[in-house]
């Protein structure tokens, strides 16, 4: 059940919600009645004679609904995910929206709602850098998937067929088999396009701009612009937003899509082949002389109309099997082009994998297991569009190494060694040399002793499955 559905009645927000950070309520923070209902200074709000047309279309009234606020709050749920500087978790979630949802809508209803700030955590990136991810209260959450629910459908009319980042029924695969089909046709150059630091550099007024040329409730806009002028919390210390659009949102697809959209209309205005996937976009030309033109009038046009920044550094023009696009390259095959994996997602693989058979790692081998196949199954369902036979081979042969030595590692002792030995069928003589030997546990775990007893059906009875299998069966 929905946290909206018995909220009659109950105290009002600002009274009942206890802290979980002093200094930081999750509350009704009311505003200036001068700003109360402002979208932005640089909007033209429509003419007071006109007043009583202003809010026809009823957007925000659909946005506040029960129903959808419900299905928001289920949402958020569903998806679990970390507090935010409050400190609420959403498990609190539902207890608090049955005593203060009520109230929740009228401030919002009256626009006295004002967001909390994000926490910003960083995570770390393959290349050793960090990528911030700015975390909203669970509360928030809520209210930034009811504003996306009601908004998708009315953008999604508008977004291009070559858009397939966040988006309902799109993704991650459709993009790599419309690249295949450009190149298929001959468009064998490819212009890849990054976009430096994207969410931190998002202009506010010209994405507020763009949002309003389809979204006419101005009380809408007013909370769009509140999140994004939100502010960011790092460390206990404050920080306004200027610009910029926190990953970690709700409402940041969308508002991501609403303004990229304007680089997908501007290459359909030009005839251009290209996919793009949220901030990674390519584009595809015949020739060379083509492709070095086309990166430099778009560039100038993301920088310039867009008012966004290209990374010039990472941006190129070369043949798209030497690019990565969403992790996956691409290969001649037989007069058409194949689709593999790319050697750095390989690479990140190997990385989840190692850390999880690290021989100094503590863990049960049934919880390796269990994790091993948590980590085998995603990354199988994400890249089985690809030819990776001989990857996942060469891979499942690695990856039974490590967990043989795994066990050996768990083993220890000279006579748990000896006993396990016998226990799976080498002879005492055999079973004492090994349970002795000085050889490196690396070195141990490709010998013909370990290969005999830890085969690959043992390893498979305790549960370890491999790439390749899963592969076969996806």
């Amino acid at each position: 059940m929905g946290g909206f559905e018995t909220l009659k009645n109950t105290k009002k927000c600002d009274n009942s919600r206890q802290l979980h950070n002093e200094g930081y309520l999750q509350k009704d923070r009311v505003e200036l009645e001068e700003y109360v209902g402002a979208p932005s200074i640089s909007l033209t709000i429509e003419k007071r004679q006109n007043a009583e047309n202003k809010y026809t279309n009823g957007l925000f009234e659909r946005i506040i609904d029960r129903n959808n606020l419900n299905q928001a709050f289920k949402k958020v749920r569903a998806n679990k995910g970390s507090h935010g500087v409050d400190g609420m978790k959403v498990d609190e979630l539902l207890q608090y929206l049955k005593e203060n949802g009520a109230s929740l809508r009228q401030s919002l209803l009256e626009g006295r709602y004002k967001p909390n700030p994000v926490r910003l955590v960083e995570i770390p990136k393959p290349d050793g850098k960090k990528r911030p991810l700015g975390i909203p209260t669970a509360v928030d959450r809520v209210i930034q998937q009811a504003i996306a629910q009601v908004l998708n459908p009315i953008f999604e009319e508008k977004f291009s067929d070559n858009s397939y980042g966040f988006r309902p029924n799109r993704s991650a695969h459709q993009a790599i088999r419309k690249c295949k089909e450009y190149m298929d046709k001959g468009y064998k150059w490819a212009v890849d396009i990054d976009l430096e630091k994207y969410f931190d550099t998002v202009n506010h007024d010209k994405l507020i701009g763009l949002v309003y040329e389809e979204v006419k409730d101005v009380r809408v806009i007013a909370l769009i612009r509140k999140y994004l002028q939100a502010g960011v919390m790092e460390r206990g210390i404050f920080n306004t937003s200027q610009k910029g659009v926190p990953q970690g949102g709700n409402l940041s697809p969308l508002l991501s899509n609403v303004m990229l959209n304007e680089l997908d209309k501007e290459l359909e205005k030009r005839g251009l082949h290209f996919c793009r996937y949220a901030d990674d976009c390519n584009i595809y030309l015949k020739s060379k002389k083509s492709a070095y033109r086309v990166m430099a009038s778009i560039t100038r046009f993301i920088e310039e109309d867009l008012k966004l920044k290209v990374n010039k550094d990472k941006s190129k023009v070369d043949r798209p099997w030497k690019l990565k696009y969403l992790g996956f390259t691409f290969y001649p095959k037989k007069g058409e082009m194949g689709i593999r994996v790319h050697q750095n997602s390989v690479k990140k693989l190997k990385c989840k994998l190692k850390e999880i058979t690290g021989r100094s790692n503590a863990m049960s081998m049934k919880l390796r297991a269990i994790k091993l196949r948590q980590v085998i199954v995603g990354w199988v369902n994400y890249f089985k569009l690809a030819d990776m036979k001989s990857t996942l081979k060469t891979l499942d042969e690695w990856l039974r190494r490590r967990i043989r030595l795994c066990y050996w590692k768990q083993w220890k002792r000279i006579k748990t060694k000896h006993d396990n030995l016998k226990r799976l069928g080498i002879n005492e003589y055999k079973a004492w040399e090994y349970a002795n030997t000085r050889k490196g546990y690396w070195r141990i775990s490709n010998s013909p002793i370990l290969a005999r007893t830890l085969t690959n059906k043992y390893l498979k009875e305790q549960g370890f499955i491999t790439l390749t299998e899963k592969f076969m069966i996806r």
